[in-house]
């Protein structure tokens, strides 16, 4: 991606060596395949040269990502050397850009697997549907070798990230598959993709609930910018939001108020208990209350902007019992009168 991380830092390493030694073994083939030396890149991630020999080796999250970023400088390919062509530095930040204005999940992923083939035919990635299950797969139009395996697990955890990203969003995976059979450190895959791997499949694919492809895309371009500074964390370090709730709330609280008029009613609608319903919410670092709000405001702000209709028929429209209590949360939410709202804009 198009990140600036700035130069690593010598600090103490923390966190705990999950990432196999082999992801660091095949980056320093990337360097041997263009006549380079390798050792910049180790010694700027504190990994010692010696730990490529010990195959059960490990490394933290965070000398994986000073190494990738090391080393997508120094090679100018953000592929690492998978590909028969190299990805020079941003294209992968520019994929994300041209997902950046999509409506929907499902529209941003079919984007950006769409223009990861202008970068590259050498895989094919698509999205489909099935049986209430998202599939994103990647196909091989031509053998990877001895990359095989890190351009493999890279692109499709680059892609996840990319997606949680967009959505806010820690999508939890159903399932993963790979065509390869299963590695000496296949026990790092737990850490890798969450949920089962199934290794000799068929297809490279993740696999998660459809239902996060209808979230909307909450990024734009300056959200963009301040991510590209350490985009690798997307790739490296798991997403830590789950808003899918929140959208199923947030959508059921426009969409259909008769079921919103309290906690149970709600909750019965989306097939929950009340108690299960706030805990979620909290989870995904949100509150009931908090979302009747931004409903409110938002259908709020719409029909004043959009409309003529008088102040009082607004408040009974959103939810407000009197014209009073209205004023005073609209107020709140936006530090002006519906009035002045409306008349300056």
């Amino acid at each position: 991606m198009n990140q600036h991380p700035s130069a690593p830092l010598r600090t103490t390493i923390t966190g705990r060596a999950e990432t196999p030694i082999f992801f660091v073994k095949a980056i320093a083939q990337a360097y041997t395949q263009r006549g380079m030396d390798p050792m910049p890149a180790l010694n700027a991630a504190q990994i010692a040269p010696n730990l490529l020999n010990h195959h059960d080796a490990r490394i933290t999250a965070l000398q994986m990502e000073w190494l990738s970023a090391t080393a997508m400088r120094a090679l100018d390919d953000e592929a690492l050397g998978w590909f028969s062509r190299r990805l020079p530095w941003g294209s992968y930040g520019m994929l994300v850009r041209a997902s950046l204005t999509a409506p929907t999940l499902g529209v941003a992923l079919q984007r950006w697997c769409r223009h990861h083939g202008l970068l590259t035919d050498d895989i094919h990635l698509q999205v489909s549907t099935e049986a209430g299950a998202a599939h994103l797969q990647l196909h091989e139009n031509r053998p990877l070798g001895t990359l095989q395996e890190f351009a493999v697990v890279s692109v499709l955890r680059n892609a996840l990230g990319v997606a949680c990203w967009l959505t806010d969003s820690r999508i939890p995976l159903v399932q993963t598959t790979l065509r390869f059979a299963p590695p000496p450190h296949a026990d790092s895959y737990r850490v890798l993709f969450d949920g089962p791997t199934q290794f000799m499949a068929p297809v490279h694919s993740l696999q998660f609930d459809a239902g996060y492809l209808s979230l909307p895309v909450r990024r734009d371009e300056a959200a963009l910018q301040r991510m590209l500074q350490r985009a690798l964390l997307l790739t490296v370090r798991p997403y830590r939001r789950d808003r899918l709730l929140v959208e199923k709330v947030r959508q059921t609280l426009a969409e259909h108020p008769e079921h919103s008029r309290n906690a149970d009613d709600l909750a019965a609608w989306l097939n929950l208990s009340a108690r299960t319903l706030h805990r979620q919410l909290k989870d995904e670092g949100a509150s009931l209350q908090q979302l009747k709000d931004a409903v409110r405001r938002d259908m709020a702000t719409d029909l004043l902007l959009r409309s003529q209709r008088p102040i009082k028929q607004i408040a009974a429209e959103v939810g407000f019992l009197n014209e009073k209590s209205f004023m005073r949360a609209f107020k709140g939410w936006t530090g002006q009168t519906p009035d002045e709202f409306r008349s300056g804009h």
